[in-house]
C-alpha cells in the first residue's frame, strides 16, 4: 500500500490516510457563524476522501478575528452550526479538526478581495492587541500592548473555545501559533519587545503559547489529539529561527502536544521567502528528526507523488494541502487512483469510480 494511504493513529483517533485539508480562511461568516458555505466547502472534502479536515482559523474572541468575515467560536451560540459540519464530516469517513486562532495585531482588516491594510472606523474597525505596540506594517493599526489581565483573558478565551469545539464534535484541535498572528507575535523578538515575564528570553517569549497549550490540553482530554501550527522561521535577521522551533517543539511535546504543523513566515511583511514546491517540508523533517515529535508538512504540495514521497521517506507523518484542495476537493480519491490504491468512495458516487 502507498504509505500516504496507510491509516494513521494518534491517541484515540484513526485517520483513514495521511492526507489533510489544511485550514484555509473563507471569510464568509457573519458574526462568526458557520453557514452553508462552510458545510459545502468542508463537507465536499470529506466526500473527496481526505483523512483529516481542519476547519479554518476560528477566532477565540471577536477581537481575535482577522476580518469581520472570520469564523468564530467565542460564544455558545456558534456551536450548533459547527456541530452540523462535524457530523457530516464524520458521517463520510473523515475526521473533523479545528484551528483555534487569535490574529493579534493582524486583526481588523478588510476582506481580502476588498483590499486595504486595516479597516477604517466607518467600516467597523476594532482595537487590535499585541505583545508590543508595533504595527505589522505601515498603514495598519498600532495595537495596544496586552497587560497581564489581557493575557489571562487570551488564555481563558482559548480554553473556552476548546470546550466549545469539543462540544461541537471536533476530534482534533490545532492551536494557531504561526503566520504572524498573536501567539507567533509573542514568540518572535521582532514583534515582542516586552521586558516582563512574557518578553526578552526564549523562555519568556514562549510562555504564553505554553500556557495556552496547557489550558487547551486540560479541556481536550487525553483521548483527543492536539496540534500546534508554527512558523518555523521568520526569514528575517533577529527573528524567530528553525533552531528556536526545534527547542519549542521539545517543550510542546512535554506539554502534551501530539504534532507540529510546520509552516513558516508571516510575521515580517517584507521577508524574502523563496517559495516553491515542498519548500517547507525540510522544516517538518528536521523538527521530527531532532525532537521525535510527529510533524505535518505543508506548503505547495500539489501532487500524489509529492505527498507519497514525503511520507515514504519519513519527512513528516501527515501532508497538509491547501490551495490544491481548493482546485481539487477530490484530491485524495484522484491520488489513490494515481498510486494504484483502491479506496472507498461515497456510495452515491461509486458508479463513477
Amino acid at each position: 500500500m502507498a504509505t500516504v494511504f496507510q491509516p494513521f493513529s494518534i491517541r484515540s483517533i484513526q485517520l483513514r490516510n495521511r492526507i489533510v485539508v489544511s485550514p484555509m480562511c473563507q471569510y464568509s461568516s457573519e458574526d462568526g457563524f458557520a453557514n452553508d458555505w462552510h458545510l459545502v466547502h468542508l463537507g465536499s472534502r470529506a466526500i473527496g476522501g481526505a483523512g483529516l479536515i481542519i476547519c479554518e482559523a476560528t477566532a477565540v474572541s471577536p477581537e481575535g478575528r482577522i476580518t469581520n468575515g472570520d469564523l468564530g467560536i467565542w460564544k455558545d451560540e456558534h456551536i450548533d452550526t459547527l456541530k452540523r459540519i462535524t457530523h457530516f464530516i464524520h458521517q463520510h469517513g473523515s475526521i473533523a479538526g479545528i484551528q483555534l486562532a487569535h490574529a493579534g495585531r493582524k486583526a481588523s482588516t478588510p476582506l481580502p478581495w476588498k483590499g486595504g491594510a486595516s479597516l477604517k472606523e466607518d467600516e467597523g474597525a476594532w482595537q487590535t492587541v499585541a505583545p508590543s505596540p508595533i504595527a505589522y506594517k505601515e498603514g495598519m493599526h498600532i495595537p495596544v500592548e496586552l497587560d497581564i489581565a489581557g493575557i489571562e483573558k487570551v488564555i481563558d478565551d482559548f480554553r473556552n473555545a476548546a470546550l466549545r469545539a469539543k462540544t461541537a464534535g471536533f476530534k482534533v484541535a490545532e492551536i494557531h501559533a504561526a503566520h504572524g498572528y498573536l501567539l507567533h507575535q509573542f514568540l518572535s523578538p521582532l514583534s515582542n519587545r516586552r521586558t516582563d515575564e512574557y518578553g526578552g528570553s526564549f523562555e519568556n517569549r514562549t510562555r504564553l503559547l505554553l500556557q495556552v497549550v496547557e489550558a487547551v490540553r486540560n479541556i481536550w482530554t487525553d483521548e483527543l489529539p492536539l496540534f500546534v501550527r508554527i512558523s518555523a522561521t521568520d526569514y528575517a535577521e533577529g527573528g524567530w529561527t528553525l533552531e528556536d522551533s526545534i527547542a519549542l517543539a521539545k517543550d510542546l511535546k512535554n506539554k502534551g502536544v501530539d504534532l507540529i504543523d510546520c509552516s513558516s513566515g508571516g510575521n515580517v511583511h517584507n521577508a524574502k521567502i523563496k517559495a516553491g514546491p515542498l519548500y517547507q517540508t525540510s522544516f517538518a523533517e528536521q523538527i521530527r528528526k531532532e525532537t521525535g515529535i510527529k510533524t505535518g508538512a505543508v506548503g505547495m504540495i500539489t501532487t500524489a507523488a509529492e505527498a507519497e514521497s514525503i511520507i515514504s521517506q519519513g519527512k513528516a507523518d501527515l501532508v497538509l494541502l491547501a490551495r490544491q484542495m481548493l482546485r481539487d476537493p477530490y484530491f485524495a480519491l484522484h491520488a489513490a487512483q494515481e498510486l494504484g490504491e483502491d479506496v472507498d468512495w461515497a456510495v452515491q458516487y461509486e458508479r463513477a469510480k
